[in-house]
């Protein structure tokens, strides 16, 4: 990583210069530069500086004291940035762009409209107006609602004559009153209404009252303001929220949430949106089950519009990230950490399970992720020498897969999939670069996502279409051949592809059908919206069928002689699990093959759990025979009574389960914006 000299500074100038007073162009584009190389005491020479590009590195934010009292253009594209207030140290600014900076979003549009009076360009639009709009009509709405406010509810509160300690007091109580009571304007701009709720206020007390408060501040008061100026850095503190029944972590997200995934059919035996408490008893626990009732950590980190009221942004999709010095990662016990990503609404957040801290977070403006899933490549850091890291694919309503270089925190690219949203996506577990995307245009894509060099350039190419009859909703490779086979559940039936890239066919249609038990006979037509495997043969599905979940054997129920013709099978089922009653889609299973256990969530909040060592061996077995009876939950995980300023968060769901592959810990996904984990 180069670091700033003056040297560089030279080399760097548009055109060359010889010192550093004269220059008034300068590149420091690619250079790898992170925050603590922008050197305060070396900027401060560049006085006469009017355009800075420092596109294309890795900032996170501006130091407070660049001192560059001339600058008009500054270009901080794909870099990092969490914030964008430092750049009010640059009042002539007239031009700025900061794309492809995943942590920024329109609040902070309206942030820098706010704080740079001379801001004509921002991004590459004209926003002449809409600043005007900002600084003016919107400020004045404001403040008058703030006065109001203060009149209203505060006023007679504070005596004639009051104390010091009474200033303190009863300007904590109406910062935190107003940011909360005052709104205005749309709800994705809510994170930007409360920061300037908090300045006018602040104003307001100073200039109006007289009051001098900002010369003694408490210290939890600079933290609070701390934590609103941030734009929410995914490393912030949790903040305790009152009247709890648990300790419920929240994170403050900039997130303006899109409609759901899709509407749901409300269960015949949940009506209404009143949360029943579970009234399934539990067996006697199994020694690998967690044996806590309570989760060990609750977070709502994927909030919408900074409000910690948001109990309808919906979690879809969590994977636990591989080990990368695991040596192999044929050992599923070693192929994972405590680290697990998860995604919902515009974010995707990274958690450390053992102690709830969201480690990082990214989000894209107007999407909504349904899906993430890792792969490890093997890439060329520098003098040719070679490093694995672990690349994280995220895609959902825009038909976009991002694909996220973790370690260096930089979304480096992106694959515009499909013209349709994507449900799900997978990597092939033998080809690294080999990803699968499932869409709402029924079709199902393999690409090539390529190998970044180390300037991030890659090249995605798409060797592979498969034509689905309906929505895919769920894909799984099948793991004694996952370059030949490909299973996917969709919205009228479970599917079978031959994948193999030998075959000259780049778009093909199905190969096989699978018929479930219906009603009265055998049937193809039903929604597959949970799809798994528990071991290298049993398939674990769940259809619209309620309360079963099928085991069935992918080689007994594939006739293999017949392959290359579309025909219709009967799935050879080993088992059913006797799961809710709810006739509820889209809560999905998961599997822990080395442990052979079974998730799956309802639709009350529980977490159903089977662990089937007593009976896969017999089901592997040339002889192996059906289990006649349903095989019941080894432990149903209850939803606790949690409360939220004392009420309970509304109907909960179980969107999905998943356990890392060594089942140390268990997270929960739910459609209320909450995420709990478990440790054994």
């Amino acid at each position: 990583m180069s670091k700033i000299t003056t040297e560089l500074l030279l080399e760097r100038a548009v055109p060359r210069s010889t010192r550093l007073r004269k220059i008034e162009t300068l590149n420091l584009s690619k250079l790898q530069l992170k925050t603590g190389d922008l050197d305060p005491r070396l900027f401060s020479r560049l006085r006469h500086l009017q355009k800075l590009d420092l596109s294309d590195n890795l900032l996170d934010k501006f130091p407070n004291s660049l001192t560059l009292p001339d600058l008009r253009v500054l270009n901080c594209n794909n870099n990092k940035l969490e914030d964008v207030t430092a750049l009010k140290q640059f009042p002539l600014l007239e031009e700025l762009t900061y794309e492809n900076n995943v942590y920024l979003t329109l609040n902070d549009d309206y942030k820098v409209m706010f704080l740079l009076q001379n801001l004509r360009l921002l991004n590459g639009k004209d926003i002449t107006k809409l600043a005007n709009h900002v600084r003016r009509v919107n400020s004045h709405k404001l403040t008058s609602k703030v006065t109001a406010h203060w009149k209203k509810f505060f006023r007679d509160q504070l005596p004639e004559k009051y104390t010091a300690e009474q200033v303190k007091s009863i300007k904590k109580k109406f910062l935190k009153s107003v940011q909360t009571n005052v709104v205005y304007g749309p709800s994705s701009l809510s994170e930007f209404t409360r920061w300037r709720v908090k300045m006018i206020a602040e104003e307001f007390l100073a200039n109006s009252l007289g009051l001098e408060l900002n010369s003694d501040t408490e210290p939890e008061e600079k933290t609070d303001e701390n934590e609103e100026e941030s734009t929410e850095s995914p490393r912030e503190a949790a903040e305790d929220v009152a009247q709890q029944l648990l300790s419920l972590h929240i994170y403050d997200p900039l997130v303006t949430v899109t409609p759901s995934k899709r509407k749901r059919n409300h269960s015949k035996s949940s009506p209404g949106n009143k949360r029943s408490k579970t009234q399934a008893k539990t067996e006697e626990e199994a020694a690998d089950n967690p044996k806590k009732s309570k989760p060990l950590h609750f977070l709502q980190c994927h909030s919408k519009g900074n409000s910690r009221e948001d109990f309808k942004t919906q979690l879809w999709s969590c994977v636990f990230e591989p080990v990368l010095d695991s040596g192999t990662r044929k050992d599923p016990i070693v192929s994972s950490s405590r680290t697990v990503a998860t995604c919902g609404g515009e974010s995707v957040c990274l958690i450390d399970c053992e102690t709830g801290t969201v480690l990082k977070k990214y989000k894209v403006a107007t999407e909504e992720f349904f899906s993430v899933a890792w792969t490890t490549l093997t890439m060329v850091i520098s003098d040719s020498r070679k490093k694995a890291h672990n690349i994280l694919a995220a895609a959902g309503r825009r038909g976009i897969v991002k694909l996220i270089h973790v370690a260096a925190d930089f979304c480096y690219g992106e694959i515009k999939a499909h013209k349709k949203p994507i449900a799900t996506v997978c990597f092939s577990p033998t080809q690294e670069t080999h990803l699968f995307t499932a869409s709402y245009d029924k079709r199902i894509a393999l690409w090539d996502i390529g190998i970044p060099d180390c300037d991030y350039n890659f090249k995605a190419s798409q060797l592979l279409v498969l034509e689905t009859a309906s929505i895919p909703l769920r894909i799984a490779l099948v793991p004694t051949c996952p370059e030949q086979y490909l299973l996917a559940g969709c919205e009228n039936g479970c599917f079978a592809w031959n994948i193999k890239l030998d075959k000259g066919q780049k778009s093909r249609p199905f190969e096989a059908i699978f018929q479930f038990p219906g009603e009265e006979s055998m049937t193809t037509s039903h929604r597959v919206d949970g799809l798994a495997f528990l071991n290298d043969d049993v398939v674990v599905s769940k259809s619209s069928k309620p309360g079963c979940i099928y085991l069935w054997s992918w080689s007994k129920s594939f006739d293999a002689k017949s392959k290359g013709c579309q025909q219709t099978m009967s799935a050879v089922i080993l088992a059913e699990l006797e799961w809710s009653t709810t006739d509820m889609s889209y809560l999905t299973l998961s599997t822990c093959p080395a442990k052979e256990y079974v998730f799956c969530g309802d639709e009350k909040g529980s977490v159903w759990m089977y662990n089937l060592s007593n009976y896969t061996t017999a089901w592997g077995s040339p002889k192996g025979k059906r289990s006649e009876r349903r095989i019941s939950p080894t432990q149903i995980l209850t939803w606790p009574e949690l409360r939220v300023n004392g009420e309970q968060p509304p109907e909960i769901l179980v969107n999905n389960v998943v356990a890392d592959p060594a089942f140390t810990y268990l997270v929960v996904l739910t459609s209320v914006n909450i995420t709990a984990i478990w440790k054994k």
